[in-house]
């Protein structure tokens, strides 16, 4: 039986749509191998959300080209949207498949049922590539209204914490940014279908369930729904409610939501709602007002921070993320020095520090006064120091407090003992003392830091 392996790169979307085309082949009878080195066809999902995250790709066709010689090499996502002929050109590529054609990955790549309904309509035509061999399977993403949904499971904590897309694609056009030329425009998945598959998880054992989307906050805004609030449009909160209603999930957790859709009333639900886990990630990018203009972002740095202020006071114990970049085009270091200044008075809790890089076919991959490498990566130092100390004096709060956690794996034991890791509501990475099921609930009392961990134990009873 031919046997296939999906290698993915890149955010939970992108691992969302490995998880989807993983099904895909599945339902053609194939199995899936333990590794590309023995699969019959190898599907590499790609980044290209930077630079560095394409050259990873480059680097994988060619560890698998030369490690599995005779397998067909298939390359999607982003990457493959974004610069499909210069991916084509590649060494042991033997077919581009573009986020345009991923809901049919695993039919094309097998050529069955040749004549699509896609096809035929002439909304997805397949691109045939003369030089190098491999063939092009890409047209417009902007033609495509499809959302692949399918539950992501990390393979070191399977039993517990599901990872489920619920939207995709983005309307806004930050100056940087090219996921909305790859991914499209703004599409979610509906309500009764994220419903389904939440219970799904849930009569499947599942405890805590991650939602997730390119930008999730504007999930329903393309739905039309007859018992939505406002004139039938459906918003985040609708969502949100929706699954505590209609589910026994015992944990959401909302991942990345950006700051002008934090409203007041999604903050109140997540404060008062024990269902809901007490943390918020929200985007920053910059604390600099003209940096935030030149980048087209959509709020202003004093949004940003009311936002924040608004998280903190109803939720004091709540983990406060953001995503900052450094190294803008032209950044000066009166700019980076007002968003130093605005991360140490904000409770943030962490941070994931990016540098610029430049994005082919962005306005901001063109602007003069480019900052030169060697600063930005000063700057982006900097930032993880200051990081680093947020998040340390955040556990810190903790000693000697009970908190609720859910068990990740089952327990391993090394020179210190036994042990078992666990995740804290509020997203602090825990270990447990002593041997505990994975996919558990538990409110052990926090005891000593230990690096990034939290070191606890279940008092005695």
């Amino acid at each position: 039986m031919p046997s296939f392996y999906i290698e993915n790169f890149g955010c939970r979307a992108t691992q969302a749509d490995g998880a989807a085309i993983e099904q895909q082949f599945r339902d053609l009878g194939l199995h899936r191998a333990p590794d590309g080195n023995t699969a019959g066809y190898v599907v590499l999902n790609t980044c290209a959300v930077t630079a560095s995250a394409e050259q990873d790709a480059r680097a994988a066709i060619r560890r698998v080209a030369s490690q599995n010689p005779d397998c067909k090499i298939v390359v999607t996502g982003c990457y493959a949207q974004r610069a499909p002929g210069e991916v084509a050109s590649l060494p042991g590529v033997s077919a581009v498949i573009g986020n345009s054609h991923k809901p049919n990955l695993a039919q094309i790549v097998l050529r069955k049922n040749a004549e699509m309904d896609g096809y035929k309509q002439g909304s997805f035509v397949p691109v045939s590539c003369l030089s190098g061999g491999a063939e092009i399977f890409v047209s417009s993403i902007f033609a495509h209204t499809e959302l692949l949904a399918a539950p992501v499971f990390d393979s070191a904590i399977a039993r517990t914490r599901p990872n489920l897309k619920v939207q995709d694609g983005c309307n806004n056009r930050c100056s940087f940014c090219v996921i909305p030329s790859v991914r499209g425009r703004s599409r979610s998945l509906r309500l009764e279908e994220v419903v389904r598959e939440v219970n799904q998880l849930v009569e499947a054992g599942y405890r805590e369930v991650v939602i997730s989307g390119i930008n999730l906050g504007r999930w329903g805004r393309d739905l039309v729904h007859v018992g939505a609030p406002t004139r039938g449009v459906l918003n985040f909160e609708d969502l949100v409610l929706a699954i505590l209603r209609e589910t026994s999930l015992e944990k959401l957790r909302i991942s990345s939501v950006e700051p002008m859709d934090w409203s007041d009333s999604l903050i109140q639900l997540m404060a008062e709602l024990p269902r809901i886990a007490k943390h918020a990630h929200v985007p920053m990018q910059s604390g600099s007002d003209t940096v935030l203009r030149r980048m087209h972002r959509k709020y202003r740095p004093w949004h940003y921070r009311e936002k924040i202020e608004k998280i903190r006071a109803a939720m004091p114990a709540a983990a406060i993320g953001a995503d900052v970049m450094v190294g803008f085009p032209g950044e000066t270091e009166a700019e980076f020095a007002e968003t130093r200044r605005m991360i140490e008075n904000l409770p943030l809790t962490y941070l994931h520090v990016f540098t610029f890089s430049a994005r082919p076919g962005t306005p901001a991959a063109t602007v003069p006064n480019q900052v030169p490498v060697r600063v930005a990566r000063q700057r982006n130092q900097v930032l993880r120091e200051l990081a680093a100390e947020k998040k340390q004096s955040f556990m810190q709060s903790f000693l000697g407090e009970r908190i609720e956690a859910i068990t990740l794996s089952s327990a391993r034991e090394d020179a210190d003992g036994v042990w078992t890791d666990a995740l804290a509501d509020n997203y602090l990475k825990m270990r447990i003392r002593g041997k505990h099921a994975s996919n558990q609930w538990l409110r052990p009392k926090v005891e000593v830091l230990e690096g990034e961990h939290l070191i606890a134990a279940l008092p005695s009873s």
